[in-house]
């Protein structure tokens, strides 16, 4: 597999800055912050939901001003309030500069859906008003116009993007979105996607990789995490350590129960 680009090499805490009372300085994860560094172009942030990773990722998208898909940008997004905050509290550090990328909720996803269904209908609302109000060249120009946007809105989502699965969306809006040498940074993709479909994703991350593009994931998937020679860092417990695969609890707790699930369902 080739090796990459990190182009991220890590992040701290800004040395002297004092940190404003309330969330999310009250998570000791935060409050006591020690300097991460990413070691490969694909890091899992892995642990228990609480234990912060979500809340650091969301951090360190405002930090690098990276544009949202789906929600609101992160520099308006009310939801992100707290991690506008956090983002101010970090110092990046690059190895090479980049200002590609983008930065993903898995929930944001069905607004992303949402926004091109409305786009598309809007878009064919006024070629018909437009159609009815103008006549000979004017007619075609503006008609035209509009049939244009929504044949682009076509070839790059689908022509109708709730007609597919969710899962087949998803993976859609990554393969059109994704671009060599960016910066990604993704919170549970796995979320809309069947086992088979996170098998897709991780041969798009394969390629992606070979294209100079990193990314940073916070995930629970057992198949996600298994991207070869990814970086694991565990929240559990405290600060972020590295981890290895086979030591996770939601490894093997996954292997054990599809081994032998009657174990686990008979206490039920």
């Amino acid at each position: 597999m080739p090796a990459g680009m990190i182009h991220l090499r890590g992040f701290q805490r800004k040395p002297g800055k004092v940190p404003p009372e309330g969330f999310p300085f009250t998570l000791p994860l935060v409050r006591d912050l020690e300097p991460i560094t990413f070691e490969a172009p694909v890091t899992f942030l892995v642990g228990e939901n609480g234990s912060g990773k979500s809340t650091l990722l969301e951090g360190l998208a405002a930090a690098m001003g990276l544009p949202a898909i789906g929600g609101a940008d992160v520099a308006r997004d009310p939801t992100l309030a707290a991690a506008r905050v956090l983002g101010d509290h970090l110092r990046l550090v690059w190895n090479k500069r980049t200002s590609k990328g983008f930065f993903l909720r898995a929930e944001d996803f069905f607004n992303f859906t949402r926004r091109t269904r409305e786009t598309r209908d809007e878009l064919n609302d006024l070629a018909e008003e437009y159609a009815e109000q103008f006549t000979g060249y004017g007619r075609l120009l503006a008609v035209g116009a509009m049939r244009g946007q929504q044949s682009a809105l076509d070839r790059r989502y689908g022509e109708d993007i709730d007609h597919n699965s969710h899962g087949e969306s998803f993976l859609l809006l990554f393969r059109e979105r994704f671009v060599p040498g960016g910066v990604y940074l993704l919170d549970e993709p796995e979320a809309p996607l069947s086992p088979q479909r996170q098998l897709s994703l991780l041969s798009l991350l394969k390629d992606m990789v070979a294209r100079d593009a990193q990314f940073v994931i916070a995930t629970h998937s057992p198949i996600v995490m298994a991207f070869p020679e990814a970086q694991l860092l565990s929240f559990d417990g405290g600060q972020p350590r590295p981890v290895a695969y086979d030591s996770l609890e939601h490894v093997t707790l996954t292997r054990d129960f599809l081994n032998h699930p009657g174990r686990f369902l008979r206490h039920l």
